[in-house]
């Protein structure tokens, strides 16, 4: 139940992928036979992609990741634009492929304002409009959190923006194959993805960039991706992700309503089951397998650690952060206190999830809530006095 760090590979993309793996060793930029192979392979995943939020094939530019996708964006088109201002429009509640590169971009001279968000996690659009000044080129605000699933009011913030001709950056990476994208009917001019959040391949990615935005290479070296990402492009990679936006085309109304029901129910069986826990996130607008919750008392932590004991993956928050014991920065943007934010823990449901497994959360995890609260202090100072 952690399908927000990383989906399993759909079978179908399995089989994508195979005949690549034993005789897709020609490189797309030659001319002959075998470069004739993989290059009309790219160009079908290339479609299959676009497809998938309503954008053109020549708008997708292939990535190592969801990760590159965002530093391409922020760092691309800031150099691109330097020359406009240098005054970039966030949030507080970004990934950190997005927060760290605006940091070292901050150190270089220009000027980020962070845009706090409410008990929900969401951005006000009327922040948004505040913050634009003269000198401002970009916004980059995430589609959905990774963390607590909340889905922002994308369609609203980028109409703002770009009623100024300011570029609009989206990292839809928990969002993209997930939930409908149509950047055919939102302005949203550069949007992030990666693969393996809708069972695809780990290790690719890719960046929407709307015709006419300027972008400045990431990677250089060869003309490969219309000359904006050199390198030899990752066949295997590409042919898997083209097959998984597919996929999550087609099968998108099934798998909305099969995560939901899912998340819904283990939702309501813990409410019942343990005391004193609080559901992170907007009730409505959020992804719908994510189920984020602060468990009073205990560290979120110790319940991943007794729970993986029991054959139950989770997260404490962001796989960038699992192994950091510091309260997760999302959570804390969202008014929490810091000693409940510590129990944070994160269910996130796939396609290969059962009700079964659901039962099974139920019965295993009560009993480890109550034997880490019987180890607090804190719990039993409230319930001895």
């Amino acid at each position: 139940m952690d399908n927000a760090a990383g989906t399993p590979m759909h079978p179908h993309v399995r089989e994508a992928i195979i005949p690549f793996l034993k005789e897709g060793f020609g490189n797309p930029s030659n001319l002959h036979q075998f470069g004739k192979i993989t290059n009309d392979a790219i160009r079908i995943a290339r479609e299959n992609v676009a497809s998938l939020i309503n954008a053109k094939a020549n708008e997708i530019i292939f990535t190592a990741s969801g990760t590159e996708a965002n530093n391409f964006a922020i760092k691309g088109i800031s150099a691109a634009n330097k020359k406009k201002g240098n005054h970039i429009i966030t949030s507080e509640i970004e990934h950190f492929s997005i927060l760290n590169p605006l940091k070292s971009l901050e150190k270089s001279g220009y000027e980020i304002t962070y845009l706090p968000v409410d008990k929900y996690g969401l951005v006000h659009p009327d922040d948004v409009r505040s913050a634009i000044k003269p000198t401002t080129i970009l916004a980059s605000i995430m589609f959905a959190n990774n963390e607590i699933g909340t889905i922002e009011p994308i369609r609203e913030i980028s109409e703002i923006v770009k009623a100024k001709d300011i570029i609009f950056h989206t990292d839809a990476v928990a969002a993209a194959g997930n939930v409908p994208i149509d950047v055919s009917t939102m302005p949203v001019d550069v949007l992030s993805m990666s693969a393996n959040q809708f069972y695809g391949p780990t290790g690719i990615g890719a960046l929407y960039v709307r015709e006419g935005i300027r972008i400045m290479p990431f990677i250089e070296g060869g003309v490969q991706e219309g000359g904006r990402r050199a390198g030899t492009e990752n066949v295997i990679g590409i042919v898997g992700m083209g097959k998984a936006a597919e996929l999550a085309k087609t099968e998108m109304p099934q798998r909305l309503e099969h995560v939901r029901k899912l998340r819904d129910m283990l939702c309501e069986g813990l409410l019942k089951k343990i005391s004193n826990i609080y559901v992170n996130g907007h009730p409505a607008n959020k992804l719908p397998g994510h189920l984020s919750i602060c468990i009073e008392f205990i560290e979120g932590e110790s319940v991943l650690l007794f729970l993986d004991m029991q054959g139950i993956a989770i997260s404490s928050g962001s796989a960038c952060t699992s192994r950091s014991l510091k309260a997760s920065h999302v959570i804390m943007a969202t008014g929490v206190d810091a000693a409940i934010a510590q129990g944070t823990v994160l269910f996130s449901m796939g396609i290969d999830n059962s009700e079964n497994d659901v039962k099974y959360v139920l019965e295993k995890l009560p009993p480890i809530v109550e034997r880490l609260r019987q180890m607090s202090p804190l719990y039993n100072r409230k319930n001895n006095f």
